[in-house]
C-alpha cells in the first residue's frame, strides 16, 4: 500500500488486537498515527492518545489532535469495541449493558464519521473504516447486544456513504470473523482448557482461526487508493465463514469430500 506513505491517521482501540496490529501495519506503510485507546498504547513509531472512544468530546479531541500533529486527517479507523461479556440472550442482559455496548460499538464510529468526514473531505477525500462483525450479518456468531451494536455498524456504513457522496470520503466496514484478540480470549481459553482448540474455527471453509494481522491487511486495504472505487461496503474477513450457514457435513461430491 505504497500510497499510505505520509497519510494522517488515526486508529481507536490501538492498545492490542486488531486496533494494534493495524497501528504497526499504518506506521510500517509510512503513515503518521494517532494511536487511541483507554487503555495505555505502545506502538512503535504511532503518538499514543488516551480516549474513550464513545465519548464525543475524546473524539473531537483526537481529529483535533491529528490535524494539529500531522497538518490535517486523511484516514479513520475506527475499530474500538467491547464483547459487553459472552452471557449473550436477550433476557439475559439488562438495559445498562446494552446501552454501554451500543455506546462503544455503535455511537463511537458513528462519533468517528461525524468529526472525521469534515477534516478528511478537506484534504479532497480519504476513507474511514469501522469495524463491525461477522456476528452483524446473522445470529450465532456473537451475544446479542454485540451482534445487534455490529449489524448497526454495517447499516452506519451504508448511510454515511450516501450522505457524504460528492466529498471524496468512502466509508466501509471490515467483518473480522474469529481472530485471537483480548476480546475473544475467553473463547480460546475455554477451548484450550477443554482440550479442544483444534476445533476452533473449524465451521469456516479454511478451517482456522484468524490473525490480527490478516485484518490489518484488509483495513490498509480499504484505507489506500486500491480502494478507491469501494464505498459503502462490508468486507467479510472470516475464512468464508458467512459465504454459509454452518452446517455439520458438507455438501460436496463424495469423491472431493475432505
Amino acid at each position: 500500500m505504497s500510497d499510505l506513505g505520509g497519510k494522517s491517521v488515526i486508529v481507536t482501540g490501538a492498545a492490542s488486537g486488531i486496533g494494534r496490529a493495524t497501528a504497526a501495519a499504518f506506521v510500517a506503510a509510512g503513515a503518521k498515527v494517532i494511536a487511541c485507546d483507554r487503555a495505555d498504547v505502545s506502538v512503535d513509531g504511532a503518538t499514543p492518545m488516551r480516549i474513550d472512544a464513545g465519548d464525543e468530546a475524546d473524539v473531537a479531541a483526537s481529529v483535533e489532535r491529528a490535524c494539529a500533529d500531522h497538518g490535517g486527517l486523511d484516514i479513520f479507523f475506527a475499530n474500538a469495541g467491547i464483547s459487553g461479556g459472552y452471557v449473550g440472550g436477550i433476557f439475559d442482559v439488562d438495559a445498562a449493558a446494552w446501552a454501554e455496548v451500543l455506546r462503544v460499538n455503535l455511537i463511537g464510529p458513528a462519533l468517528a464519521i461525524k468529526h472525521a468526514a469534515p477534516r478528511i473531505a478537506e484534504r479532497g477525500g480519504g476513507a474511514i473504516i469501522c469495524t463491525a462483525s461477522v456476528a452483524g450479518l446473522r445470529s450465532g456468531a456473537g451475544p446479542a447486544p454485540y451482534s445487534a451494536s455490529k449489524a448497526g455498524v454495517i447499516n452506519l456504513v451504508q448511510v454515511a456513504a450516501q450522505q457524504l457522496a460528492g466529498t471524496g470520503v468512502r466509508v466501509n466496514a471490515v467483518l473480522p470473523g474469529l481472530i485471537e484478540t483480548g476480546m475473544t480470549q475467553p473463547i480460546y481459553d475455554d477451548a484450550r482448557a477443554r482440550g479442544s482448540e483444534a476445533a476452533i474455527g473449524k465451521l469456516n471453509p479454511l478451517r482456522r482461526g484468524g490473525e490480527a494481522e490478516e485484518i490489518a491487511a484488509a483495513v490498509l486495504f480499504l484505507a489506500s487508493g486500491a480502494a478507491s472505487y469501494v464505498n459503502g461496503a462490508a468486507l467479510p474477513v472470516d475464512g468464508g465463514l458467512s459465504s454459509s450457514h454452518p452446517t455439520s457435513g458438507r455438501f460436496t461430491v463424495g469423491a472431493l469430500r475432505p
